[in-house]
């Protein structure tokens, strides 16, 4: 999968668990429990989330992607 602006971020959630580490790193941070950051997330997309957050979206994806191969390579 992917991630691009259009990306929900409960999709990556339910795709790849909590990457919550590395968004934090970005300022997107922890919201309660995982299941309540779950609920949140179903209409925030990437770009929103980097909107909000003042978060440069370019590098937010690259961050993103990143994140996702390594954990795809931990698993594989």
């Amino acid at each position: 999968m992917e991630i691009t602006k259009g990306t929900r971020v409960s999709d990556i959630l339910k795709e790849y668990g909590d990457i919550a580490d590395v968004m934090e790193i970005f300022g997107v941070k922890r919201v309660g429990r995982y299941s309540v950051r779950r609920l949140i997330t179903k209409a925030l997309t990437v770009e929103r989330a980097a909107r909000v957050h003042r978060v440069p979206l370019d590098e937010f994806l690259v961050t993103l992607n990143k994140a996702i191969l390594i954990q795809e390579e931990k698993t594989a």
